[in-house]
């Protein structure tokens, strides 16, 4: 992903939420990364903590939040996105008052209808003006996610989504240069389309979070093959009922709830039953999740694991599985080489 961006021009700010490891963090920056971004200030606070300079959080954060942003500014370059004009200015009293400057990013809905401005429906640039005339805040640019691409049918829609953000954004940008405010950063971020943003121009960074592990719903996007997914949940059977069905150790407090979106695929993970082989063994269905069993059904013919045996499950959704655990483990194979602490987990406020 540090190369798709260098050869596309773009800056590369992974999302850290996806690992919540300080460790992991400071190899992405190592690597050429300008920093990261966080979810929640939470995270943030642990990042700062272990020497991560430059922190974004792509969240709209509010002012009750000032004591902590404050305290952070002393500790990181962070700058945050606002997508409401009364939080904004809200933000601009307290940093004025405190005598500091924090860089900002207006969100952008681009078809995702989460957070954001929506051009659709709000006069976007005038939003922008009026933010740029803040005291107390430096307004860099725009930023956007098209969580829409999760649900696309194909490849191509994929890259339409991208393309669609691209151009969306850098119409904004040259209507807001029109008034007079230069933005002069364009920020997008998903890891579907990454692969498209990283080549489209206008665009200046990538956010990504899920490409440093890639799960099975990238897969299924096109993003990732199978022998790209890292992580992977290490399940023990602990009942098998009848042979066409199993029992193993890893319910809903390991694995998410989450499907693949689109319908693509039933179940919740899929199993590789030989360790040392990334190719899911397609006759296993995790068709159930209840807290502490994972109940597996085997679709065609009969299965010869028995209680005590060990697979390995490629999640649906990585980012919420490594943030049910206090520790993962870093292999070859099946060799152990090192535990990795994810030291942000559950910071989620």
């Amino acid at each position: 992903m540090q190369q798709a961006a260098e050869a596309g021009g773009k800056r590369l700010r992974p999302h850290a939420k996806t690992h919540k490891s300080p460790d992991l963090a400071l190899t992405q920056v190592a690597r050429g990364a300008v920093g990261i971004c966080c979810a929640k200030l939470g995270e943030a606070e642990v990042f700062a903590e272990r020497g991560i300079a430059d922190i974004r959080l792509p969240y709209p954060i509010n002012p009750v939040n000032a004591d902590r942003v404050l305290a952070l500014l002393d500790r990181t370059h962070l700058s945050f996105i606002v997508d409401d004009f009364e939080v904004a200015r809200g933000w601009s009293r307290v940093l004025s008052s405190a005598g500091r400057t924090v860089d900002v990013l207006i969100k952008i809905d681009v078809g995702f209808h989460r957070c954001g401005v929506n051009p659709e429906t709000t006069d976007a640039v005038d939003v922008i003006a009026r933010v740029a005339a803040l005291p107390g805040l430096q307004l860099k640019g725009l930023l956007s996610h098209a969580g829409q691409a999760y649900g696309a049918g194909s490849e191509q829609e994929v890259a339409a989504i991208a393309a669609a953000e691209a151009e969306l954004l850098s119409s904004l940008q040259a209507r807001a240069a029109d008034t007079g405010v230069q933005l002069e950063e364009l920020s997008v971020g998903a890891t579907p389309t990454a692969r498209f943003s990283a080549r489209l121009p206008g665009i200046t960074e990538l956010r990504p979070g899920n490409y440093v592990y890639y799960d099975r719903m990238q897969v299924g996007l096109g993003a990732a093959d199978w022998d790209d997914c890292a992580l992977t949940v290490l399940a023990r059977v602990v009942s098998r009922p009848d042979p066409k069905r199993v029992i193993l150790d890893s319910g809903s407090k390991t694995l998410t709830n989450d499907l693949v979106r689109g319908g693509a695929a039933p179940g919740y993970g899929v199993i590789q039953q030989a360790l040392d082989d990334p190719t899911p063994d397609d006759r296993f269905v995790v068709e159930r999740l209840s807290e502490e069993h994972a109940t597996v059904r085997v679709t065609n013919g009969t299965t010869t694991l028995v209680p005590g045996d060990l697979v390995r499950i490629i999640p649906n959704h990585a980012c919420v599985v490594s943030n049910l655990v206090d520790e993962a483990w870093i292999v070859n194979g099946g060799e152990v080489l090192d535990g990795l602490r994810i030291a942000a987990r559950g910071r989620i406020t």
